[in-house]
């Protein structure tokens, strides 16, 4: 049954290469009740993996990570009564996780004078649960598993596990959906016994969304001008290698590379996630770009449909094998290809006209032309709900996505009372990407010999109106509303969405000015990056999902803007601040975190159940690094 709650992730230990992600506690166990386990294609291949020493205490002393899948877990061995003050049996645990298995190894060392003897065992088990499961807190019941001294085997829905031991135990036992096996060891003084174990995940051969490690490899490297040294260093360093492990092909198209949005609720291809995170790493790889384009615009929509809010020209929100459903009293229920995303669809535009400036083929765009002209179709037509010349979103009042812009949780718009925005919202950012997707949608159609003046013509006047309807001036001084609600109306309280428009074209020298001195401010500006919402506000709560937390990737994109429009004090005092919290999460840095306020002295505090990594928060701070050294 669920317990209502998420559970939390902050504590875990992660090491991942797409499609294949293993989170277990700090000291390497996998247990039944939490959120451990191996995890591939949204199912959960193992659910416990432990090794003990029935007649001794296991004590982690230590853990190290040497990549995005590699992890290594020391400790000693006190067997029960034991009072010496030197443990004398040491292990060491290594943990590699790969695109196709997970294998760990355990070795037990004897470094004291006398011969020792001990039993080793391995429990296992799975439960096969969905990821929606056990995002929402439920325990589904262990699988019973086929067990040999060798191997054990579980299958359910069509999904097979494999385990495979290195050496046969000398007992195997089964109860209750666990596996258990024995090994009756002898150490004499300083030897050592390794054991070992291999996991593979099959799946039937059934349609869905199977993505995979790209064919060949995308090379995500720092470039000769970055300094690895330092904070800053160490923080580009980890993400790279985290950006790496989260890199996924199209099913039947590994060429086609995209990144995962993230580990372990969003595992798969989202497009706003996608296509930020790619254009955060422009400077790095237009390979990745070029990828994320393709795999998207072979999804854009091409009908209306209700169910999956598909409509003619919409590059989607994300796509999974089967359908999540996250229970409650109102249910969310996505289909496995789902469309409820406002901004996507100019994002994918911006991309594409980024990626070419940057070098991506003329042959490779203009392939891409027919997905650029309904994408612009769409921004003018179906995009924009009640043709008010904004894009705007009605959200779903089923079980769909309510709001439908990067800040996509309930309560994610505000007023500056507390009160939240009723739908149809205009939100400000997006209109920021619709006119930049505009007017350099037109640049990529003028190249090719193409009229685009109906285009221009739209985003001028796009800009007009968001200088008369989204401009707000009250006691929190002048500045962009996050939204306009269903009556038209510019929902008050400085919101992070302000930051997105800088850079976009959208906003005169003045208005940007404007801006900037917001994302200055302290009722912003945390100390540790770019609260989602002004501490000054009703509403306000540093641990809210999307009003008072800090998103890596929104801080960079407001550095980035900062820094287009000659705000370069306010850019750096983000880009700074964020590095200053990457330390405290080991230079991997969640989805989000807590808005805490370091000048009062507040630490860097985890918001329990973030992602970590993050593609668009390892890009982000790639790019915050790439700002800070002068590459980017």
């Amino acid at each position: 049954m669920p317990n209502s709650q998420q559970p939390a992730l902050h504590e875990l230990t992660t090491a991942l290469c797409a499609p294949n992600v293993v989170l277990s506690s700090p000291s390497g166990r996998i247990t039944c009740g939490d959120a451990t386990g191996a995890y591939r294609h949204d199912r959960r291949s193992l659910a416990q993996a432990e090794f003990a020493v029935p007649t001794a205490d296991l004590v982690p002393v230590g853990s190290a990570s040497s990549g995005a899948g590699r992890v290594r877990f020391q400790g000693v061995v006190r067997e029960h009564g034991d009072t010496t003050p030197d443990p004398a049996l040491h292990y060491v645990h290594d943990r590699v996780v790969t695109a196709d298995s997970v294998r760990e190894s355990w070795i037990l060392r004897n470094t004291s004078g006398d011969t020792v003897r001990l039993t080793v065992t391995l429990r296992a088990a799975t439960d096969l649960a969905r990821m929606d499961q056990v995002k929402a807190g439920e325990e589904p019941a262990l699988v019973e598993p086929s067990a040999s001294e060798r191997a054990a085997t579980w299958e359910q829905d069509g999904c097979t596990v494999q385990l495979d031991l290195g050496e046969a135990a000398e007992e195997v036992s089964a109860a209750d959906g666990v596996v258990t096996w024995s090994w009756h060891v002898e150490l004499g003084s300083g030897q050592a016994r390794s054991f070992s174990f291999e996991v593979v995940q099959h799946e039937a051969d059934r349609p869905g969304f199977l993505p995979l490690r790209p064919s060949p490899a995308v090379p995500l490297r720092a470039p000769e001008a970055a300094d690895l040294s330092g904070d800053a260093g160490r923080l580009l360093e980890r993400s790279l290698q985290d950006l790496d492990g989260l890199l996924l092909s199209d099913d039947g198209s590994p060429e086609t590379a995209f990144l995962a949005a993230g580990s372990p609720w969003f595992f798969t291809l989202f497009g706003r996630d996608s296509l930020l995170a790619a254009r955060l790493l422009l400077p790095l790889s237009t390979e990745l770009a070029a990828g994320t384009l393709r795999v998207l615009a072979a999804r854009q929509g091409t009908r209306t449909d209700p169910e999956t809010e598909e409509q003619p020209g919409k590059i989607p929100h994300e796509q999974r094998r089967v359908a999540i459903d996250m229970g409650g009293a109102s249910p969310l229920r996505l289909p496995p290809l789902y469309y409820g995303t406002i901004d996507a669809t100019p994002l994918w535009v911006c991309l594409l006209h980024d990626a070419w400036r940057a070098g991506l083929p003329e042959s490779e765009v203009e392939a891409l032309l027919p997905a650029l002209r309904a994408a612009l179709e769409w921004m003018r037509g179906p995009g924009d709900a009640d043709g008010d010349g904004f894009l705007e979103y009605r959200g779903s009042d089923g079980s769909g996505l309510s709001n439908q812009g990067w800040k996509d949780s309930g309560d994610g718009v505000r007023w500056s009372d507390g009160t939240i925005a009723e739908r149809p919202l205009a939100l400000c950012e997006v209109q920021g990407y619709a006119y930049e997707a505009a007017i350099s949608g037109a640049a990529v159609l003028e190249h090719f010999g193409e009229d685009a003046s109906t285009v221009r013509k739209w985003a001028a006047e796009l800009r007009e109106r968001f200088r008369a309807a989204f401009w707000l001036d009250d006691e929190h001084g002048r500045y962009p509303a996050i939204a306009l609600d269903g009556a038209k109306r510019p929902v008050s309280g400085p919101a992070s969405n302000m930051a997105h428009l800088l850079g976009t074209g959208l906003l005169d020298p003045h208005e940007a000015e404007l801006v900037a001195q917001q994302l200055g401010g302290p009722a912003l500006n945390s100390g540790y990056g770019l609260r989602t919402l002004s501490s000054r506000v009703g509403g306000f709560n540093p641990f809210s999902y999307h009003c008072g937390s800090v998103w890596p990737h929104d801080t960079a994109i407001a550095v980035l803007g900062l820094a287009a429009e000659g705000f370069h004090e306010q850019a750096r005092s983000l880009a700074e601040g964020l590095v200053r919290a990457s330390v405290d999460f080991g230079y991997r840095l969640p989805e989000l975190f807590a808005g805490t306020d370091r000048a009062a002295g507040d630490p860097v505090a985890a918001y329990p159940s973030s992602c970590r990594p993050q593609a668009w928060s390892a890009a982000g701070a790639t790019a915050v690094v790439g700002y800070l050294q002068g590459w980017w």
